[in-house]
C-alpha cells in the first residue's frame, strides 16, 4: 500500500507541473529579454517584452509591447514610446550567433532627453549601440556594444515550485499519518 500511494503522489505532482508547464507553449507567449548597453561613453541597461505569435516566415520581427532604459549615469527612462518611429518601432528580431544559438535583438532609435540642446541620438540594432548628432556633422560617432539574455518565463518556476510543495506537504501527512498508527 506504501509504495502505491506514493507512485500515485509522485504521478499526481508530476502531472500537475507538466499541465502548468505546457499550458504556455500552447498559446502565444510574451518574452521577456533584458539587455546591457555598453560603450567608451556611457552604460546603461534595459528590457524589453514582445509576443512571439507575431513571429512567422514572412515576418521575422516583433514589436515591443514594453520597454524600459536607462544609462547608469542619467534618472531619464527611455520607453518604447521613445522611439523616432513609433508605433511601428521599436522591434524585436531574431539573430543567429556564430555558435548557431538563435536569440532575438532589438531596433531602436531614440533622442536624448535628458539634454535636448546637445542634439544626440541612440540607435540600438542587433549588438550594436552608436550615439551620434543628427544635426551636426561635427560630432564624433561613439560605437559599443549590446548584450542580451533572455529572461524565464515565471509559469513554469511557479508551476515546479507548487509540485515540489505539494509533494513535500503529502509526504508529511503520510509520515504523521504513520505516526499516529505506530
Amino acid at each position: 500500500m506504501k509504495i502505491v500511494s506514493k507512485l500515485a503522489l509522485a504521478a499526481a505532482s508530476l502531472a500537475l507541473g507538466f499541465a502548468i508547464v505546457d499550458a504556455k507553449s500552447v498559446s502565444a507567449a510574451i518574452i521577456n529579454y533584458a539587455f546591457t548597453v555598453d560603450s567608451s561613453a556611457t552604460k546603461g541597461n534595459g528590457f524589453f517584452s514582445f509576443d512571439d505569435s507575431t513571429l512567422s516566415g514572412y515576418t521575422p520581427e516583433a514589436t515591443i509591447k514594453s520597454l524600459s532604459f536607462k544609462f547608469d549615469s542619467d534618472s531619464t527612462v527611455y520607453t518604447e514610446q521613445d522611439d523616432v518611429n513609433y508605433p511601428d518601432f521599436p522591434v524585436a528580431f531574431q539573430t543567429t550567433s556564430l555558435t548557431g544559438e538563435t536569440s532575438f535583438a532589438l531596433d531602436y532609435l531614440f533622442n536624448d532627453k535628458s539634454n535636448s540642446a546637445n542634439y544626440l541620438s541612440y540607435e540600438i540594432i542587433g549588438e550594436d549601440f552608436t550615439i551620434f548628432s543628427r544635426t551636426s556633422s561635427d560630432i564624433v560617432p561613439i560605437s559599443g556594444k549590446v548584450s542580451y539574455r533572455q529572461v524565464p518565463e515565471s509559469t513554469p518556476l511557479v508551476g515546479a515550485l507548487f509540485a515540489c510543495s505539494l509533494g513535500l506537504m503529502m509526504k508529511r501527512r503520510v509520515a504523521s499519518v504513520k505516526k499516529v498508527k505506530v
